[in-house]
């Protein structure tokens, strides 16, 4: 199906009993909802339900519950569940119909290179609490500490060309920038290609690896890795100095699950605006969050070494900078650092 004419999908369909519940339990909210009215959604019975409630409290979820009320979802613990993921997700049209949470993987970015090779549809999210061998891009390895982040794995199959494939890069750093500040308030910044900033300080990072012919992409593996709740301690020393994370920056603690969402949602959002042709809306705010723009940097792509001025994204998603000799050069990838 072209991707510009695919509907929206309800994540429910792919939910067992305890997300459908939460679902429900977050539908009513303070009002509440009976065990009788969730038995009927679920075509179970009573007795069925409030075994599944238990379950969920073992879990860490506060579920209030009374005769005039029903049941409430009062609280929830600070952990990745798929289920409850799903149930709040609401419709989508790719990114986020199914979801998948491993407590301890090598890489999640792995998992989901599998998925794509043994021909799984594209839009499924993969999480780890932590991973053993999370990796960033150039190689470098990016720590995740157990329970404190969002470290995980989007499976796409765009229409692009390889020569293309930076637009993905962009569309998932304004998405992600745009998931961080309406989730906390915050106003992050983009540096480009990849990191998500506060100053001088990375909060997050995107990598994409493909698998792609001369002419067209086969896949695409996207991966995310957002420190949120990650104390300084918990880094080690050689990045201290240039890392932080959400909690930190806004001095509280941060909902992970209720983050995790977000940020799909907006990058099914800007996934299908990508589809649907309207690459530049999203290129505009991006620019408008690059910290990268106007400023002398150096770019270093294997040996080579060349410095100048970022001046702009094109509509490919490539960085033009004005060399030192007045010529423009589009920056497909390397790494790219500020002149001090």
């Amino acid at each position: 199906m072209n991707p510009t004419l695919r509907p929206a999908i309800d994540p429910a369909a792919r939910m067992s009993a305890d997300g459908r519940i939460l679902s429900a339990m977050r539908i009513a909210g303070e009002v509440g909802v009976s065990g009788a009215e969730i038995a009927r959604q679920l075509g179970v019975s009573r007795a069925a339900v409030w075994a599944r409630i238990e379950e969920l409290r073992k879990l860490g979820y506060e579920i209030g519950a009374s005769p005039h009320h029903g049941y409430v979802l009062k609280a929830t613990p600070d952990l990745l569940h798929a289920d409850d993921l799903l149930s709040r997700m609401g419709k989508v049209r790719a990114i986020g119909r199914d979801i998948r949470v491993f407590g301890e993987t090598n890489s999640t970015n792995d998992i989901v290179e599998k998925l794509a090779r043994d021909g799984v549809a594209e839009g499924i999210a993969v999480f780890a609490e932590t991973q053993t061998k999370g990796r960033g891009r150039l190689g470098r390895r990016w720590v995740s500490p157990q329970g404190c982040g969002l470290w995980f794995s989007v499976l796409l199959r765009p229409n692009l060309r390889p020569q293309a494939a930076t637009q993905l890069t962009v569309i998932s750093a304004v998405a992600v920038a745009r998931a961080i500040e309406r989730q906390t308030g915050l106003k992050p910044e983009i540096k480009w290609p990849n990191d998500i900033v506060f100053g001088t300080r990375k909060c997050a990072g995107i990598l994409i690896e493909l698998s792609a012919e001369l002419d067209h992409i086969r896949h695409v593996v996207l991966g995310i890795g957002i420190d949120v709740n990650v104390a300084m301690d918990d880094l080690p020393p050689e990045v201290r100095p240039i890392a932080t994370s959400l909690q930190v920056e806004a001095g509280r603690k941060i909902d992970r699950a209720e983050l995790a969402a977000a940020v799909l949602r907006e990058l099914d959002a800007a996934y299908h605006r990508l589809n649907t042709g309207d690459f530049h809306e999203i290129g505009d705010e991006w620019m408008r969050r690059c910290s990268t723009l106007g400023k002398r940097v150096q770019i270093r792509t294997g040996d080579r070494v060349s410095a100048g001025t970022a001046e702009a994204l094109d509509e490919e998603g490539a960085l033009l900078v004005r060399t030192d000799h007045g010529r423009v050069e589009r920056i497909m990838g390397g790494d790219v650092t500020l002149e001090k």
